[in-house]
């Protein structure tokens, strides 16, 4: 059976068909975050921090780390910041040292930089995933004697000198040509985790049925594990979480072991409190004057004022229920036992058994 394994420090993340699904938590990212990137460039790893911690507690197995930034203020003074070649590789060393400072938990080390992944590899402790290579002839020289230079396992992107095809016969013969091109630096097939390229739903009708599909013969035929980005499928749409929340038990289902996305559901910030207290004094409903904003949140049915985990992390914990990778259902069972009660789902469940006879 085919099992990937990725270590932190003490801790162990074992990718495999037989496993519960890997989630790989993707916010540590500053590309599209304006205030994260504006943050790192001024050397404040708080929020880094904050996400590390954030995204444990949601249920990510492990923590993605990327350390494309853009640091325009630096540019305009030094033109070497213009080069990600020079931003990255020390951006990348930080990021590691932060997060291993606040969290125990395996890295995904995520750069298109070579030189940001060897930074990232050399300050990573335990066995981190690479993220990533594709089949670009270039990309596979630069890559992949890291790999086997550090003994990692590696993320394999399913796209080429040509591109992103939209055939998935041709993305499957980049990951196999990928495999192969592996096996000649002497890298396993188990150390091989395939991307085969979610495509956007609301741009391609067959893109849910495609990516199952290759799933499937990317596991029967090269008998590697896949990870994708999840929320790719639902890009442009509305409700992107229901969407999200069929597609990955499906693709669990196709054979899908793991996904890099986003464990947490944000906190409501204070101005949509404060636009929905408005709405409900204008209602003429009255309010204690004691009532704080997590219980009006919840009240209101907005979610919460802190982070928490997000539906998608319900729809995953239920199918790793469903597909028997949950033993005894104890992981559903303490996901939804409400906060501070002790011993509450197995009783529970007991109870009910009892009453019913």
């Amino acid at each position: 059976m085919t099992r990937t394994v990725v270590e932190s420090k003490t801790k162990t993340a074992i990718i495999g068909f037989d496993q519960p699904f890997c989630v790989i938590g993707e916010r540590i990212n500053p590309t599209g975050r304006k205030i994260l990137n504006e943050e790192l460039e001024r050397g404040d790893f708080s929020r880094v921090e904050a996400d590390a911690i954030a995204q444990v507690a949601a249920g990510a197995t492990v923590l993605d780390i990327n350390s494309g930034a853009v640091f325009s203020n630096k540019m305009a003074e030094d033109p070497r910041y213009a080069d990600n070649n020079f931003v990255e590789p020390e951006l990348m060393r930080q990021l590691v040292e932060c997060v291993q400072k606040v969290v125990d938990a395996p890295l995904c080390i995520d750069s298109s930089v070579p030189g940001a992944l060897e930074n990232g590899l050399a300050a990573a402790e335990g066995r981190p995933l690479l993220n990533s290579v594709t089949g670009e002839e270039e990309r596979l020289e630069l890559v992949l004697p890291l790999v086997k230079k550090y003994n990692v396992p590696v993320v394999a992107i399913s796209n080429d000198d040509t591109g992103i095809s939209e055939d998935p016969g041709v993305r499957f013969a980049v990951a196999k040509k990928i495999v192969q091109r592996a096996a000649d630096f002497g890298i396993p097939a188990h150390d091989i985790v395939v991307d085969p390229l979610v495509m956007p739903i609301g741009a391609m009708a067959t893109a849910g049925h495609q990516v199952f599909t290759l799933v499937r013969r990317l596991r029967e035929e090269l008998g590697v594990n896949t990870t994708c980005g999840a929320s790719n499928i639902s890009f442009g749409l509305p409700n992107r979480h229901g969407i999200n929340n069929a597609f990955l038990p499906m693709a669990m289902g196709a054979g899908m072991t793991s996904a890099i996305m986003n464990p947490v559901a944000l906190p409501i910030n204070a101005a949509k409190i404060a636009e929905k207290k408005q709405q409900v004094e204008a209602a003429g409903i009255i309010l204690p004057e004691d009532m704080d904003d997590e219980t009006f949140v919840t009240l209101f049915g907005m979610g919460s004022t802190k982070p928490r985990p997000g539906k998608e992390m319900e729809a995953i914990r239920a199918a790793n229920l469903l597909t028997n990778h949950d033993d005894g259902g104890a992981a559903w069972i303490s996901f939804n036992k409400p906060a501070g009660e002790a011993g509450g789902g197995a009783g529970g469940r007991r109870g009910g058994r009892r009453r019913r006879a």
